[in-house]
């Protein structure tokens, strides 16, 4: 009996110190709402394995995909997916790098892609979509994943259904992945990077911000990285709306899946309508709602690029002489997180460090020019920390346009010495 008792009081006083430090007990088993569906044991570009998984949570849904397939799931991430070209938004995948089960650095790494992306060109093969993927004329073959894990960091990769998805839906599965990486190696947290649109889905996890539906955060993160992230949000496709559009308008010749601040333009002498790029949900339509999300204005900050053809209706709204649109008021109000993240807060507990690239140097498109950025996302934005609770480091890599941070020497050093 004494032994018994003294093995209730030992259990109670773990629970007590568990609760105080926020740092829950590893987990000894995956979540009983998630099934793993399939694993391939031979994936390309480095990694070790991938396994695609279903969150049966009710509340997930079938998000809206382009009708001209710009968007669909391509490479091997088709086959992962079961060969579904436009997955439900409930299944996610898993990837696994060498190391995963015998690094020497305790704490696992998870890292988050953003938008329009996938694990493999983000994270292990820059070079995969050429130059437009990763941000120059010259690309590696070897990314933050390579980095990482030859440095004995246990790395894994989260990869979504959508490209463009609710950041919500998929800030759960950022929890479900966290959960699984708990479970396979026995710890109690894992060390997030998201990049870009990565950060969205990664704080809004760590602070909880969720679907009525969502789960909260479960304090199994020990450090969160952001890396180019719109911490401060971003209005750049509004700021630049004509040259922006001639990457998406197939009339024009764009092809780029991205939504677009108009909802008809002209293009070569036709007025065309495209409410299938809106942000906001237009004509049945709601293709790009994880950029919705991202979206704040910054006219106040640095103005709006009057060098483009109706700059003023584009970013405000109304018809202007080749194009129409809402504007960017609108696109916010319909659902903007920048604000509710930043009113709910990242917890102190989870150290967070902030990474911004400084050249606006992407190559095929046109940069943000209306002051100090990544190409993309104004270093202001990136840098912000407006609601982090602990702020463990931040850090400008001049030399890195947006699409670099993801394999650029300088940024893969910062980011394992954040993490050590």
């Amino acid at each position: 009996m004494v032994r018994k008792s003294g093995g209730w009081i030992l259990a109670v006083l773990l629970a007590l110190l568990t609760g105080l430090v926020g740092v829950p007990a590893a987990s000894a088993a995956p979540p009983t709402h998630l099934t793993m569906e399939a694993s391939y044991n031979s994936p390309a570009n480095g990694w070790e394995r991938v396994e695609r998984y279903l969150d049966t949570t009710a509340g997930f849904r079938q998000e809206q995909y382009p009708p001209d397939g710009r968007g669909d799931q391509d490479g091997q991430r088709l086959t992962f997916f079961g060969g579904v070209k436009q997955p439900y938004s409930g299944r996610f995948l898993l990837y696994s790098a060498p190391g995963w089960n015998s690094g020497a650095h305790q704490v696992p790494v998870l890292l988050v892609h953003g938008a329009n992306d996938n694990p493999d060109r983000a994270w292990a093969n820059p070079g995969e979509s050429g130059g437009y993927g990763c941000g120059t004329a010259s690309c590696p073959n070897t990314g933050l994943m390579q980095y990482l894990s030859t440095r004995g960091y246990r790395v894994f990769a989260i990869g979504f259904a959508h490209k463009q998805g609710d950041n919500l839906m998929q800030a759960q599965e950022v929890g479900d992945a966290v959960a699984l990486i708990r479970a396979r190696l026995g710890v109690p947290q894992v060390d997030l990077v998201g990049w870009s649109k990565g950060e969205m889905s990664t704080r809004a996890y760590v602070s909880s911000v969720k679907p009525s539906w969502g789960r909260p955060y479960a304090g199994d993160v020990r450090r969160l990285v952001t890396l180019g992230g719109p911490n401060g949000g971003y209005d750049y496709p509004f700021a630049h709306g004509w040259a922006h559009d001639f990457s998406i308008w197939p009339e024009c010749g764009g092809k780029v899946n991205a939504p677009s601040p108009h909802l008809r333009m002209t293009c070569y002498g036709t007025y065309q309508a495209h409410p299938e790029y809106a942000f906001t949900p237009t004509g049945g339509y709601d293709d790009y709602p994880g950029q919705r999300q991202m979206l704040a204005r910054w006219d106040g900050t640095y103005g709006v690029d009057q060098s483009q053809q109706d700059w003023y209706t584009t970013y405000y709204g109304g018809q202007g002489f080749y194009t129409d649109g809402t504007g960017i008021q609108p696109a916010i109000a319909a659902g903007s997180l920048i604000t509710p993240l930043h009113q709910a807060g990242i917890p102190a507990q989870v150290r967070t460090f902030l990474l911004a690239g400084g050249t606006p140097s992407i190559l095929g498109i046109f940069n943000e020019n209306r002051g100090p950025s990544d190409g993309v996302v104004f270093v202001s934005s990136a840098l912000d920390t407006t609601g982090v609770g602990t702020v463990g480091g931040t850090a400008l890599v001049a030399g890195a346009n947006h699409l670099e941070l993801g394999w650029n020497t300088t940024v893969a050093a910062k980011v394992a010495g954040w993490l050590d």
